[in-house]
């Protein structure tokens, strides 16, 4: 079976196109305007081993929050699409991941219940054009479309970029050993459905 999504979205404020791999090799052609969105995921992609192609414009005049946080609703739907049929998943992951001076804790839940710990703080700038703080909107926008429970913590770190792109690293990571098969053919919980 192909854990294979096709997203369209299109909005007053953003027009995206985005494919997604659940069980790809690492390989994303992100063309965003927001050139540091871009360098997220696809650094997403690469260590998550997820195919992840991704066409999207909006009103970045205005500010990247909507194309940001569209992205996230785009591929949260993706996910979902993929992991609809959670037979046989691992179904939880979890990373402490170093990157220079931060240190990121991402665990995940693919458990069908959307719920999102955001515990970051982190200097408000922008890189490239992009508010630091909007990625906490991607993530939340992500969970509410993707039905996983995600929880994301800084344990330290001072430099933005490296704390965004741990998070982005990690995810991946997580992600990906959270959605593999076992071989079990039964989903993952003692309800018998997740």
């Amino acid at each position: 079976m192909k854990r294979e999504a096709k997203i369209t979205r299109k909005t007053e404020e953003t027009d995206i196109k985005l494919d997604f791999n659940l069980d790809g090799s690492g390989l994303a052609n992100i063309e965003t305007p927001v050139p540091f969105l871009n360098h997220l995921l696809e650094s997403f992609a690469r260590h998550g081993s997820f195919d992840l192609n991704i066409k999207a414009s909006g009103d970045v005049e205005v500010d990247s929050h909507h194309l940001v946080e569209d992205t996230g609703i785009c591929l949260g739907k993706a996910i979902f699409e993929c992991l609809k049929d959670k037979t046989g998943i691992k179904r939880f992951g979890c990373i402490l991941l170093p990157m220079d001076d931060a240190e990121i804790s991402v665990s995940l839940d693919i458990g069908g219940r959307a719920y999102l710990r955001y515990n970051v703080d982190i200097e408000f700038e922008k890189i490239d054009g992009m508010d630091t703080m909007v990625i906490e909107d991607f993530f939340r926008a992500l969970v509410s479309n993707s039905f996983i429970n995600l929880h994301i913590n800084k344990k330290t770190g001072l430099n933005s970029h490296h704390i965004l792109e741990a998070i982005f690293k990690a995810f991946g990571i997580v992600l990906h050993n959270a959605s593999r098969i076992t071989g079990k053919d039964s989903e993952p919980s003692t309800k018998g459905l997740i």
